[in-house]
């Protein structure tokens, strides 16, 4: 169960052009809620990074209205949103130690010289720097400088904080480190975050929720087991996750299944997720771990809901095995099993199998 919390920033009928023209945000509703972690989620060109700096104060939407806390945003300077903002390249200033970096946020806001050293303090303890005060970025690693870039964006307590790509210049250990740490403190804060990445993984790993954009449009915005296990439609299918694709026609409807007639003439059972009609072309989707790969019987013959195909090959990934499979009229598609898995026991590239396709797991799209 997740807590019922109230509205902090609302997106009404938000739209942004640079041209004049081309709509890059093209007709946003939506609700941040105090304290979450809510992720933005897309391709370059999108629409998530306008989004953020509409909120950050570096754009102003060119229709609609942006609240924080009710109060309308559209027209109000980045230094008076109090809003946290941490970049990519951490932007810190090369000439300022890091407690003065720090320290800055404090000081054009006309705190006391006494009381931003402690805040100053409070701030580098929360993300383990305390003993770094006098040092200077040139003087840190990548991750160093982006848990500073953090503590420069919460030592004024703001009530948001904003995130664009934070983590994109860092190796993938440190990286995936740095996901747990900020989800870490999240938790430990309670502060709202607003995060924007093009990599589905962090975005799966770090947040409450996930709203996926294409086209200057929220595609899906839920919680990411439910983004994961039920997309609503083809792009967050294909950009969530591995997914296998197979193309037939809509054969028919029953209640909330339907059956998809693909070219080589096997029928499939999946969920209509779009109410498509009969008569339609159609794409069922399934994960590589939802598909059940089982011994063809000995009549050659496969069980109800499922594909004849034959191995293609064998792809080792440490923790499970991908099988490579090929069928008629269809792109290749992926199973994946688990090291300990009977199945693998004597597979080999160009045996015929069968895959088991539950009605559950299979998706079906317009």
């Amino acid at each position: 169960m997740h807590p019922v919390r109230d509205t902090l920033v609302a997106f009404k009928g938000v739209q942004k052009t640079y041209d004049g023209e081309n709509l890059v945000v093209k007709h946003l509703d939506l609700d941040i809620q105090r304290g979450e972690f809510l992720t933005l989620l897309g391709p370059s060109g999108s629409g998530k990074t306008t989004c953020l700096m509409m909120l950050a104060g570096f754009e102003f939407p060119t229709g609609g209205e942006i609240l924080l806390d009710g109060q309308l945003l559209n027209k109000v300077p980045p230094h008076k949103r109090n809003i946290g903002m941490v970049f990519q390249n951490y932007a810190l200033f090369p000439h300022m130690t890091v407690g003065q970096n720090v320290a800055y946020p404090l000081q054009v806001r006309g705190m006391a010289a006494s009381a931003r050293a402690e805040k100053v303090k409070q701030a580098l303890d929360m993300v383990q720097m305390g003993n770094f005060a006098e040092r200077y970025p040139a003087q840190l690693s990548g991750g160093q400088q982006q848990r500073i870039a953090l503590a420069r964006a919460l030592v004024f307590d703001p009530k948001l904080v904003l995130m664009d790509e934070p983590l994109g210049a860092l190796d993938k250990q440190l990286r995936e480190h740095m996901q747990l740490e900020l989800k870490a403190l999240h938790k430990r804060l309670g502060v709202t975050f607003v995060y924007v990445t093009h990599d589905q993984s962090e975005a799966l790993t770090m947040s409450d929720r996930v709203a996926v954009f294409d086209q200057g449009i929220i595609q899906q915005l839920a919680v990411v087991d439910r983004l994961y296990e039920y997309p609503e439609n083809q792009f967050v299918a294909g950009f969530i996750g591995d997914n296998n694709r197979f193309v037939g026609t809509l054969e028919s409807v029953s209640g909330p299944l339907a059956n998809v007639r693909l070219p080589d003439g096997s029928v499939l059972t999946g969920t209509n997720a779009n109410a498509a009609s009969v008569g339609q072309a159609a794409v069922a989707c399934i994960r590589p771990e939802r598909i059940s790969l089982v011994a063809l019987d000995a009549a050659g013959s496969a069980t109800p809901n499922a594909l004849r195909v034959r191995v293609a090959g064998l792809i080792y990934f440490g923790d499970h095995v991908r099988v490579r499979c090929a069928l008629a009229h269809q792109d290749d598609c992926f199973v994946k099993l688990t090291l300990g898995d009977p199945a693998l026991s004597g597979l080999t590239e160009g045996t015929q199998v069968a895959l088991e396709l539950s009605p559950e797991r299979l998706r079906i799209f317009v």
